[in-house]
């Protein structure tokens, strides 16, 4: 049987001629960009730009300088392309601090924020949903370019290729989702037949400054220094996310999608081009407390429920930072997040620990707090990991 190919290649950083030149040697390892995508086809490529905006040099969205080398290269091709993401914005225009309104308005590109052309029914047979609504951007388009961000995630433990695609349905959807399905393997097969509406034809990676502890939006840049492509989403993941030291099939993304048959998650199916998988690990990344997969599978699993319970994270405004935006409030599905005289505050016996409050920050003012034997645990997984890396 033969393998997914996933390739790797390695760049110091931002700079055009550093990336145009790893996006070709990509795309040469996988058999030719002609090859995935047939010329001149309509393309759709889905950036990672969460709301609020921010600029790029937090890590929070793909780096409007990646997405411009790779628009670059496909419109040499001759490839019809638009650009866009479901963002929310209290800004007239939501891409501009990020810096894509520029890239896009200079390529003459189209760049579209999903909701100014609507959404469409989509009947599927989900594990979670029966119907949904996507837009019909993706719907109408030959080929779809997926473009995510490799960060941690304080819910989920890792965003990537897979749940970069959440950002095809409506925000008023993804907040009812967030309250329907507020324990992690609910949320993730949700996700999952999310991306089934539409799988993209092509994945690619911004890994070059990624973004480690309590990501997505309000952890700390890590460099990274890597770009990751495939035509398969799910092996994507499974790689980039063992780059970083996580076993891909304890991300349930990955692994829910493998057993689906949607994608390969496994890494002895998989083949790594360019790199070789142990010269692509990353020193000291910073997990989010969430994640201990480690100790998942070596624990009865009534104990495995109650650690679970201990390690969820509590989120708390930090009252000196909160600027009063109502940004949480606003994007809270339950209404956990309320309205005080100069500060927003948290209602903990409402909260169902969605992190949507954490990750639409950009001021950090919503903290994580964890329970004194989640951080126990958390302790002292990080010294069995430290223990069993001696021996490996």
């Amino acid at each position: 049987m033969e393998k997914v190919k996933v390739s790797v290649r390695r760049i110091q950083d931002y700079k055009s001629e550093q990336i145009h030149q790893a996006l070709v040697d990509s795309f040469a390892l996988l058999g030719g960009l002609e090859s995935i995508i047939k010329p001149g086809s309509k393309i759709f490529v889905k950036i990672n730009h969460l709301s609020p905006p921010s600029a790029p040099e937090e890590a929070i969205v793909t780096h409007p300088a990646f997405t411009k080398e790779v628009l670059l290269l496909l419109k040499d091709i001759g490839y019809t392309i638009t650009v866009g993401d479901d963002i929310q914005s209290k800004q007239r225009d939501g891409f501009l601090v990020s810096g894509y309104r520029e890239v896009c308005t200079e390529l003459e590109i189209p760049l579209v924020n999903l909701k100014e052309t609507g959404f469409r029914r989509f009947d599927l047979e989900g594990e979670m949903l029966k119907k949904t609504y996507i837009s019909p951007l993706l719907l109408d388009s030959d080929f779809i370019i997926n473009l995510p961000k490799l960060k941690t995630h304080s819910f989920t433990i890792f965003t990537g290729a897979v749940k970069n695609m959440y950002g095809i349905i409506p925000h008023g959807l993804r907040c009812s989702y967030h309250r329907q399905f507020f324990k992690n393997e609910l949320f993730s097969q949700m996700l999952v037949d999310i991306y089934s509406c539409a799988p993209p034809h092509l994945n690619i990676m911004d890994a070059i400054v990624a973004m480690e502890g309590e990501g997505p939006s309000a952890g700390n840049p890590k460099n990274v220094g890597l770009i990751f492509a495939s035509p398969d989403a799910v092996a994507l993941d499974a790689v980039a996310s063992k780059s970083i030291g996580l076993d891909p099939l304890d991300i349930l993304t990955t692994k829910f999608a493998d057993e689906r048959k949607l994608g390969t998650g496994q890494l002895e199916k998989i083949e790594i081009l360019g790199e070789g998988i142990q010269d692509i690990q990353v020193k000291d990344f910073k997990q989010s407390a969430i994640a201990i997969g480690l100790i998942r599978k070596k624990i009865p699993a009534f104990m495995h429920a109650f650690i679970q319970d201990q390690l969820v994270l509590i989120p708390e405004v930090h009252k000196k930072r909160c600027t009063a935006c109502w940004e949480c409030v606003d994007i809270c599905p339950v209404g956990a997040a309320k309205r005080q005289e100069s500060a927003a505050k948290i209602d903990k016996s409402l909260c169902i620990h969605c992190m949507c409050c954490h990750e639409v920050c950009r001021f950090r003012a919503v903290r994580l707090k964890q329970r004194i034997f989640g951080r126990l645990v958390r302790g002292l997984t990080s010294l069995y990991k430290k223990v069993m890396s001696c021996f490996s």
